[in-house]
Order: C-alpha cells, then sequence, then structure tokens
C-alpha cells in the first residue's frame, strides 16, 4: 500500500488501472506510425481514504519528454478566450489587482500574464516563470518579464503581491514540493496573495467522465484534498470555488501564521471513486455500440484533439474501426496524427469532403461555439455531447 502524496495516510487504494497508455496526450505526432509507437505507461488512480487525494501509483516522470512537437494551446477557442479574460477581469477587478507584482508560476507561452499587464493603467508588473518558456523575454515596455527558470528559493528578490499558478499542480508527483518551493521564494513577499487552478477530481467521479483521467494529470485534487495540501504547507485557504461550469477549482490563499493542524476529510470521494471502474466498463461498452451504430449508416469525427479526444479515442477505438477523423481548431495538430490510435487530425472545414455525418463533441462546454461555426460554415453533421 502507497501512502498518500498528501496527508501521508497509508489509507490508500487503487480504484482505476489502466495499463500502456500514451503517456503524452498533447504530442503531435507527424505520422500515423510515429503515432502508434509513442511512449506508453501504466495508469493506477489510486484514492486517499483520509484526505480524498487522486494521484497515479504508477506515475514515472522519466517517460515525459516535452519537446517541439508538444502542443496543449486550448487558445484556438474563442469560448477558452473568452475565459481567460474573465478569469483576468474577475483579478483586476474584483480581487483589486492593481500596481502590483505578478508572478505566474508554469506560464507556458505567457498568454494569461499578458491578460493582466497587458493595460499600462492597471499599473501591474508581471514575471513568468517555466522552464519551457519560448518568445520575447521581455514585453510591454519592461513590464512583463519571463524567466527561463522554476519558481522557488532563488527568487526572493522578486517581492510578489500575487503568484498565481494555473494548471500545473495537476502535472506535478510531489505537489508538496511546489508549495514549499513557492512558500520559500515568498520569503520576502508575507503578504502575497496565492492562486491556483487545477481540474476538479470530484467534477470527473460525479459525472462519470472516463476521458478526463489520463497519464499526464498524476495529481487530482477535490475541494477537501487541495484545502488539505495548502493547510500542511502552511498556507492558510481564503476560498476556494468551482469555475469552467464546474470542471475546475480555483483556489485563494496566504501564508498562515505558524503551523496548525489540518482539517483531514475524504468528503464522499472514496465511495464515488469505488463506483468509478464498473460504470467505466459500462461506459466503454456503450459507446462503442453507439459508435458502431453511428458508423454503420455514416463517418464519425471527434471534435477536440486534446487530452479529452485523444484518452476517449485510446479507450472506444483503438484499432480505428469506428472514428474517421479527430477535429481540432489547432492549425498546428491539422495533418497530424492522434498519438496512441494514428487517428488523422483535420480541420472543421474537411468534414463534408471526409462525408461526416456525425460529431462527438468532448466537452461541453464548448457546445455553442461549436454549433455556430458549423451553421456559420454549412456544415450540417449531427452534433453530439
Amino acid at each position: 500500500m502507497i501512502s498518500c502524496p498528501i496527508c501521508r495516510s497509508n489509507q490508500t487504494f487503487v480504484f482505476l488501472s489502466r495499463k500502456q497508455v500514451p503517456v503524452h496526450q498533447n504530442l503531435v505526432s507527424l505520422d500515423q506510425e510515429s503515432a502508434l509507437e509513442v511512449e506508453r505507461g501504466d495508469l493506477n488512480l489510486s484514492c486517499c481514504r483520509e484526505c480524498g487525494f487522486i494521484f497515479n501509483a504508477a506515475f514515472d516522470v522519466s517517460k515525459l519528454k516535452y519537446g517541439e512537437n508538444y502542443d496543449n494551446a486550448q487558445t484556438y477557442s474563442g469560448f477558452f478566450q473568452e475565459y481567460l479574460k474573465e478569469r483576468a477581469n474577475y483579478l483586476i477587478s474584483e480581487k483589486v489587482l492593481r500596481d502590483s507584482v505578478i508572478v505566474e508560476v508554469g506560464c507556458g507561452k505567457g498568454e494569461f500574464l499578458k491578460l493582466l499587464t497587458v493595460e499600462e493603467s492597471n499599473g501591474n508588473v508581471g514575471y513568468g516563470f517555466d522552464p519551457s518558456y519560448v518568445g520575447e523575454t521581455t514585453l510591454f515596455d519592461g513590464r512583463l518579464r519571463f524567466e527561463k527558470r522554476l519558481y522557488g528559493t532563488d527568487c526572493v528578490e522578486v517581492k510578489a503581491d500575487a503568484v498565481i499558478c494555473r494548471h500545473v499542480v495537476e502535472h506535478i508527483t510531489d505537489p508538496l514540493m511546489l508549495l514549499s518551493r513557492i512558500k520559500s521564494a515568498l520569503k520576502n513577499s508575507p503578504q502575497a496573495r496565492v492562486f491556483f487552478e487545477t481540474p476538479c477530481a470530484e467534477w470527473i467521479l460525479r459525472n462519470k467522465v472516463i476521458w478526463d483521467f489520463f497519464y499526464e494529470h498524476c495529481s487530482l485534487f477535490t475541494i477537501h484534498s487541495l484545502t488539505t495540501l495548502f493547510d500542511v504547507s502552511g498556507f492558510e485557504v481564503i476560498d476556494i470555488e468551482h469555475v469552467f461550469n464546474g470542471q475546475y477549482l480555483w483556489l485563494e490563499a496566504h501564508l498562515g501564521q505558524g503551523k496548525k493542524p489540518s482539517k483531514r476529510s475524504p468528503g464522499n470521494i472514496p465511495q464515488l471513486a469505488e463506483q468509478f471502474t464498473p460504470a467505466e466498463d459500462i461506459l466503454i461498452k456503450k459507446w462503442k455500440n453507439s459508435l458502431k451504430q453511428l458508423s454503420e449508416k455514416g463517418k464519425v469525427a471527434i471534435w477536440g484533439g486534446g487530452s479529452k479526444g485523444v484518452t476517449f479515442i485510446n479507450l472506444v477505438d483503438f484499432e480505428r474501426k469506428l472514428i474517421d477523423s479527430v477535429v481540432d481548431l489547432n492549425s498546428r495538430k491539422q495533418g497530424k496524427f492522434i498519438p496512441g490510435t494514428g487517428h488523422p487530425i483535420i480541420s472543421y472545414r474537411n468534414l463534408p469532403e471526409r462525408g461526416i455525418t456525425d460529431v462527438v463533441l468532448m466537452n461541453p462546454n464548448y457546445y455553442s461555439e461549436v454549433k455556430m461555426l458549423l451553421h456559420n460554415n454549412n456544415i450540417n453533421v449531427n452534433l453530439l455531447h
């Protein structure tokens, strides 16, 4: 039995096992052969009965190799761009994040940090930290800087008013270490507020979203376990809520005043986890049957060539018999192939010429956007979700 990486309890259990799944969900494979030969690993999702934390006990970080062919950009979607703007406006207006020094940990390409610093009238200065950052290191007349390194003890010279970390912690095998690095970097910034965003494991379990568990996300949180993580790490949680129609958690915290016992509670997560695998087996059979029926009448495509679509298609159509192709708005992915199965990735404009009759949408949040896009381009298909 493996102890919980967060609360150190030995009351953990494996509730979902998948063998030899692709370790990269957003790898852009240039040809079908390389798509089939991607690196694979096991998914042994474990749940802690004490705090509700979910983690992949079989995760091997050495298998992950992020490079130029890795692309997880979501900003090709207008809906997602509006969501980012909403979060940025929320911080600026409701949290009065103005005339502030803002640090983003794991900033990626810096799209979110740009929204917080682009308007000079807000008076914000930004520092983005990410070893994999590619791009200009200074923007907006010096108000925004990027550092190709980890954020930690050697960053105390940056006196931050706010630290933002979006969709990073779920990729970290040791979340306590991540919080420890942030805490050490805030040695000279005791007043700093910390904002975290991460997928909500309870939403996945409760809605039985079988394609939202995949290799890259080795640490998954609920309100209870994310609060425990911050308590154990010496932070005080100010607020935590669901955002993005319940799919994400948004947490605000600051440095705590000395050590205090953490309030551990798993909620109903262990029960939901125990119910998940039997439900997954049934859902996979149902999806295969539905796709078989659809493919007998026409051709089927999946909309979404990111983590959800890649996971779904590897679960239900490994041999490429039921699904013709995968639609993605990211032009860098179009003309490439899905890791693990080799399905071609296409533009929505290619749907008519491929004779697609039915499209399965991986994330219902994008339904209105996709429906409008198809309508405006006179593409007549049955959109399912």
